[in-house]
């Protein structure tokens, strides 16, 4: 027995110890990304913005739910996106409806490609985004992205009850995306993003920005992206008092695709800025875990398992034959155990779908389980200028879907 309360506090000593573990690897991954982009000058000014709004929005929530305003901008409003449970992907096979959520993938095969996104949320919510890339010889590929959520219509009553009329609210993100590559396989990206809310006679505009580092090996398949999101701040809020903070979020992510079997496989890391993604359940004592069958208290190990696999997103993308047809399975451990009942967990967490070419086009699918009460849907459709006016004989069938 005395071994095992060793082992007991060694663990209460590690989770002890891993809020500075993340400091410091979060600190270091930053340092290293801003070095990186220095050693091109011309960036500096753009370095020095990120640097400001980063001090402006330097503080971190343990529990995410309810602290942050703009939350839409973590919304996965592309299907390719949604498919794997996350909002991020690292993927590097020129699709653009990936690089408004991971701006390093932005590169001159993207020119004149378009992209629309819609997404039928929850309870008459509507979301989704238009995206276009232009390539310039003298500063690079830019990709333009118009970002919405529309809450819907709703009815206003006075303090009695009464009826006084309708009002509307929604969000709106307007993204600039450029990247530059930096080595062989190594290429840095940007957003900034304008953002703009309303609710009813209430409105607020934000300022944020993006920077993603990417690692690409084509002929391995392999890459991999780092990417702070959010770095910004609130500058005007509803109520013309205090600011709000913003979504702050760091991601890490790596997708292998095997070159003698049909399967992409994606890894991603979220909220690597905090460790501790657990929160207050009141259902909890009626819960079962993977970890612990006694959740009311659960030990060191049962608690360290839990938050890590918070952190993680696993997917899969099945790509038989030319890659004209792909089926995507994504889950997401954390959305999984927040939006389950403890009767029933079903299929919550999880998410399918496919994407298909028809002619030029590229057109996507996904359903993504977040609760038993129901699921969201988003479609998209992409193609390329450039071809779709242009009759040719023979076609070259683009990478991604």
């Amino acid at each position: 027995m005395q071994k095992y309360k060793n082992l007991d506090k060694v663990l209460q000593y590690f989770c002890n110890l891993k809020y500075n573990i993340f400091a410091s690897y979060t600190f270091f991954c930053f340092n290293l990304l801003i070095n990186l982009i220095i050693l091109n000058l011309r960036l500096f000014p753009f370095v020095s913005l990120i640097i400001l709004l980063t001090l402006g929005s330097s503080k971190v929530y343990a529990q995410t739910a309810g602290n942050y305003v703009f939350q839409f901008l973590n919304t996965a409003n592309s299907a390719r996106v949604a498919a794997y449970g996350s909002n991020f992907l690292p993927i590097d096979d020129d699709d653009l409806d990936l690089v408004y959520a991971n701006p390093s993938l932005i590169s001159s095969k993207l020119h004149h490609n378009l992209s629309i996104n819609y997404l039928n949320y929850f309870s008459g919510v509507n979301a989704g985004v238009l995206s276009y890339a232009h390539d310039f010889k003298k500063i690079g590929t830019l990709a333009a992205t118009i970002q919405f959520m529309n809450y819907g219509e709703f009815i206003e009553n006075n303090q009695a009850g009464e009826n006084i009329g309708r009002f509307f609210a929604a969000d709106y993100g307007f993204i600039i995306g450029w990247s530059k590559p930096l080595a062989e396989h190594w290429r840095i990206g940007a957003n900034l993003k304008n953002i703009y809310s309303v609710l009813d006679h209430y409105t607020s505009y934000g300022l944020a920005a993006d920077v993603a580092l990417t690692y690409s090996d084509r002929d391995d398949q392999l890459a991999s992206s780092i990417i702070f999101k959010n770095m910004g701040r609130q500058i005007t809020s509803y109520n013309g008092e205090q600011n709000e903070p913003i979504p702050f979020q760091i991601q890490w992510g790596i997708a292998k695709k095997f070159e003698h079997a049909p399967f992409r496989l994606i890894f991603l890391l979220n909220d690597l800025q905090t460790w501790n993604l657990r929160y207050e359940d009141p259902n909890e004592a009626n819960q079962t875990s993977f970890f612990n069958e006694n959740q009311n208290e659960p030990a060191p190990l049962a608690q360290f398992g839990d938050n890590a696999l918070r952190h993680l997103v696993m997917g899969v993308e099945f790509l038989p034959g030319k890659g004209n047809f792909m089926l995507r399975l994504g889950y997401n451990y954390r959305r999984q155990q927040e939006m389950q009942i403890a009767s029933r967990t079903a299929m919550t967490g999880f998410a399918f779908g496919l994407g298909f070419k028809v002619y030029k086009l590229k057109i996507s699918y996904t359903r993504a389980t977040y609760h038993l009460a129901g699921a969201s849907n988003t479609i998209g459709i992409g193609t390329n200028f450039s071809d779709l006016f242009t009759s040719t004989s023979t076609v070259e069938t683009p990478a991604g879907l």
